[in-house]
């Protein structure tokens, strides 16, 4: 942390994406997991830690030069794909490290969005239009929203659940106790 944590000059004290031991730092983040975004969902930090905070404040900003906003969506992007692309997975990264139902309430319909009815999470889409993507299936990034359809079903269920109470019965335990007749038409669909 000595070295990865300096003063950003709008910021604040905030984790630098790169350093290269002579003070010298490079302030972004990138899409993929792990990155500055997803340091809660790893475990690292506390996602209400005030230097994460301000880190999670300049990464979903102008001051990231992979941060991009359109008429389609606005989110992470990564330097592995085209730019003003953004990554469905820093998305669901946005979404595990928010507290704030209205702001996971607009990425998740972001993400189905981004989906273009296809059913699947793909690696990136256009700013503008979620129908120009890359990769048509992307397990890694449908596996993780996976993950985040259960936690935020734990977390914030008004969001996704029709009868808004929790189902923790469904989302807790082993995974052999899931007894698959009781989640029936829980989930709504919009």
């Amino acid at each position: 942390q000595s070295w990865s944590i300096a003063q950003h000059e709008i910021f604040g004290r905030a984790y630098a994406y790169e350093v290269d031991g002579y003070g010298n730092r490079v302030w972004m983040d990138d899409a993929n997991v792990p990155s500055l975004l997803s340091l809660p969902y790893l475990g690292y930090v506390k996602s209400t830690d005030p230097v994460y905070r301000n880190t999670r404040q300049l990464i979903l900003s102008q001051s990231n030069p992979y941060y991009f906003s359109g008429s389609a969506a606005t989110g992470v992007g990564s330097y592995h794909t085209r730019q003003k692309f953004i990554w469905p997975m820093g998305l669901i990264m946005q979404a595990f490290t928010s507290d704030d139902p209205a702001e996971i309430s607009s990425l998740l319909s972001m993400l189905v969005r981004s989906a273009n009815g296809t059913g699947f999470m793909h690696e990136s889409f256009w700013k503008d239009d979620v129908s120009a993507y890359s990769r048509s299936w992307f397990g890694w990034c449908n596996s993780l929203f996976g993950e985040l359809i259960m936690n935020v079903a734990e977390r914030f269920p008004s969001l996704i659940l029709k009868n808004a109470e929790p189902a923790p019965q469904l989302l807790r335990g082993p995974r052999t106790e899931y007894n698959k007749d009781e989640q029936q038409d829980i989930f709504s669909v919009n």
